[in-house]
């Protein structure tokens, strides 16, 4: 049976040599994060085309696992991911950057017409006529040694891949759409994508702008506290405090221990733990400016609105494209409100030429 663990630094040198004449390698990688706020990585998946295999990243923590890392960002290589977000906020955590060249398959499969966001094993099966066993899909990564089955269901996430890569270039070749492909791969790999500033931890926040200009600051100082605490200690954020206690503790805002116990918000460790923190953030200075919800739209720009979205499904049809790859509902909307002075996708690139006749009446 063919070894598919690499977990010595002779093996990785080996294969790493031969893969650094690939023009492309498929890659995939499994990790761990349930109790930590960085992934813990644990595999890196390898195909050339020929064999698949996992590269044991706990076994050759470090030196090593960075080398080979920083191999696979060679600009003669292609990478090939699919849905490579997560694989590459590892990559920029442990490496510092994203590799790249990067080559997407669900974004292909997207531009192809295979459906918006469809997974490996949709992807899989719709274009090689296989059935993914999904029965280790919550497989516990980190432990060690890892099954026969487990190995081999690891390296079937790059096996078929390599088989799907040449299929979908081919194809995006032939329709002249390889460069919608690598233009929307490079915006994926842009590696400030995945580092996460703790002053801008408040964006998670869904439900800020619906708070008292008063309870915004609070609730930006508190995300950007629990960020910090999160990334120093390497817990999930909110193992630190939960969404819902920032908001909650932003509209209160507590002044006095005594008043903070008495919200009953805190378990006695956090409080205990981390109280006085809190308390400073709560009745400190004002941070950040006020943010208030979109106003709603009028009934001009509800019309405009509509007749876009209309004209834009229509074009995302005859293209035989999902709808919201050429432009979700927000990105329309944003047009509707700033015209081409709007940050989005839409307006540039290959969306802007493929819908110029549909934005032509669009104000500067």
């Amino acid at each position: 049976m063919q070894r598919l663990l690499i977990d010595t630094p002779e093996l990785l040198l080996e294969h790493t040599e031969r893969w650094r004449a690939c023009p492309w390698l498929a890659l995939d990688t499994e990790f761990m994060r349930e109790e930590t706020y960085y992934p813990q990585l644990c595999l890196v998946q390898v195909s050339d085309g020929r064999d698949a295999h996992c590269v044991d990243a706990l076994a050759l923590k470090g030196e090593p696992v960075l080398a080979f890392m920083n191999s696979l960002a060679a600009p003669t290589i292609t990478k090939v991911f699919h849905a490579a977000s997560q694989d590459l906020e590892i990559f920029v955590q442990l490496a510092g950057d994203c590799p790249r060249p990067l080559f997407d398959t669900q974004q292909a499969a997207a531009m192809l017409g295979d459906g918006d966001q469809l997974g490996y094993a949709g992807l899989v099966e719709k274009r090689l006529g296989v059935t993914l066993d999904k029965s280790l899909t919550r497989a516990n990564w980190a432990r060690r040694p890892l099954s026969d089955a487990e190995l081999a269901y690891a390296a079937d996430d790059v096996r078929w891949l390599a088989q799907l890569y040449p299929m979908l270039l081919e194809e995006l070749q032939a329709r002249d759409r390889l460069r919608w492909l690598l233009e929307d791969s490079a915006r994926l790999g842009e590696a400030e994508r995945y580092r996460i500033q703790p002053a801008d931890a408040w964006k998670r926040l869904k439900g800020i702008v619906r708070l008292a200009p008063a309870a915004q600051g609070a609730a930006m100082a508190l995300a950007d506290w629990r960020e910090r605490m999160a990334q120093s200690g390497n817990r999930p954020r909110k193992w630190i405090v939960d969404d819902d206690v920032i908001y909650r503790l932003a509209e209160r805002r507590p002044q006095s221990m005594a008043q903070l116990e008495n919200l009953g918000l805190l378990a006695p460790k956090t409080l205990a733990r981390h109280g006085e923190a809190l308390l400073e953030l709560l009745t400190g200075p004002p941070v950040g400016a006020p943010m208030t919800a979109d106003a709603p739209l009028t009934d001009v720009q509800k019309a405009v609105l509509k007749k876009l979205q209309e004209a834009l499904l229509a074009l995302a049809g005859s293209l035989g494209i999902p709808p919201s790859l050429l432009a979700p509902r927000a990105d329309i909307e944003a047009v509707v409100r700033s015209g081409r002075a709007a940050n989005v996708p839409l307006l540039r690139g290959w969306r802007a030429e493929v819908a110029e006749e549909v934005l032509a009446g669009l104000p500067e």
